[in-house]
């Protein structure tokens, strides 16, 4: 049985550090306590790329966890146009290498588009979870 649970955030640099807090949260409760880091990094940068770039003035963007044979898939959704892509450039730029990090800490990544906007995914192997605090996916 796959488990599901999603949060709406605002259009505000404050919910990249909330989106991080929900997916550890669900981890967590969920008994997955392995590769929370490389999780959390993803979550920020896909969180960042919303914030910035996806999400139009006075909207919002969600945040869903999904489980699924020692499988967890991180969607972030958004209404805006826009394809995102790995950008290749010099390593002392300032900005434009958070989906280069998430291809390089997640087992796989991608876009799926929508109307309204797209769904940004990483998807990472984890371990079966140890016993969960809780394990019924409401919210």
């Amino acid at each position: 049985m796959s488990l599901l649970r999603q949060r709406r955030f605002p259009r505000s640099p404050r919910s990249v550090r909330a989106a991080r807090a929900f997916v550890l949260e669900t981890l967590t409760q969920w008994g997955y306590l392995d590769r929370h880091d490389d999780v959390l990094v993803c979550v920020s940068e896909l969180a960042t790329n919303a914030v910035l770039h996806g999400v139009p003035p006075g909207r919002e963007f969600s945040v869903g966890v999904v489980e699924g044979d020692s499988l967890i898939r991180i969607e972030v959704r958004d209404s805006g146009g826009g394809d995102p892509e790995i950008v290749r450039g010099p390593a002392e730029g300032c900005g434009g290498r958070g989906l280069r990090i998430v291809s390089a800490l997640a087992d796989d990544f991608g876009v799926t588009r929508q109307n309204p906007g797209k769904i940004v995914w990483t998807e990472f192997k984890c371990g079966l979870p140890a016993a969960p605090e809780v394990r019924d996916g409401s919210r």
